[in-house]
């Protein structure tokens, strides 16, 4: 009977398989959230990217009351149903009639 190891091939294809597993688990905590009670919450740092802002605005934006947030101690979360509200009630369409 042969064992795991037993080779250099083996050892490759084992340490192959291993790295795209956390790989996987990278990507994954990385792109997939948790719902809490159908709610997805983000970081500061994912509403910076989705808004295409720095974190000096986004705190600008928490300070004026612009966008809502929850903290828990000295963590930071916003709901994202919270950020596509806010972005769909300052929505603004421009009306253009051509001539």
């Amino acid at each position: 009977m042969k064992q795991i190891g037993d080779s250099n091939e083996d050892m490759l294809a084992l340490l192959e398989a291993v790295v795209g597993i956390k790989n996987e688990l990278l990507y994954i905590r990385e792109y997939f959230h948790p719902l809490l009670k159908g709610e997805i919450y983000l970081s500061g740092e994912q509403v910076c990217e989705m808004l295409h802002i720095s974190k000096r605005t986004l705190q600008q934006y928490r300070d004026d009351g612009l966008i809502p947030f929850i903290k828990l101690e000295r963590k930071i979360l916003f709901r994202e149903s919270d950020i596509i509200k806010v972005l769909e009630d300052n929505h603004t369409r421009i009306n253009k009639t051509l001539p």
